[in-house]
């Protein structure tokens, strides 16, 4: 199998069989996502975990706490570097915008806010967690960052 080297933008893709041809294996998904935009993928998809948590699993805060570490790491993967600091502030709003649909909300809105509360005192471990892991996902690549930045001329 012949190997085309490339330059530029396109040296990234690896081998290639021939000029024009598709690049060969699995590419995984790498949005860039700007700071709102990676707060705003978070809520949403915590908002979306925790309706089907409550249809599937009937209301679990295990299983929501479960689901909210992928999250917290796909967040801290998917924004863009210059707006990587803000991943870690918009998980803990996600993880409480989230737990509205799981929350037992059998009096009301208040009783749902309650809810949301005692979840909030009970799964902080899972939320301390999640968060932790995005930070440190975080931090590694913003040095990551400042370094490729100080090499370049």
């Amino acid at each position: 199998m012949p190997v085309a080297v490339r330059r530029g933008p396109e040296a990234v893709r690896g081998p290639v069989d021939g000029p024009g041809a598709a690049p060969t294996g699995r590419r995984f998904p790498n949005p860039r996502l700007t700071g709102l935009g990676g707060g705003l993928f978070c809520v949403a998809a915590m908002l979306l975990l925790g309706g089907l948590d409550a249809l599937l699993f009937g209301s679990s805060l295990i299983a929501y706490g479960v689901l909210f570490v992928p999250v917290c790491v796909l967040t801290a993967l998917w924004v863009r570097a210059g707006d990587v600091l803000t991943a870690p502030v918009a998980l803990p709003i996600a993880f409480g915008a989230g737990l509205f649909p799981v929350a037992d909300g059998s009096a009301g809105f208040l009783g749902s806010l309650m809810g949301v509360f005692t979840g909030l005192a009970t799964q902080a471990g899972w939320l301390y967690g999640g968060t932790l892991v995005a930070g440190v996902i975080v931090l590694v690549r913003r040095v990551r960052w400042v370094r490729s930045r100080r090499r370049r001329p």
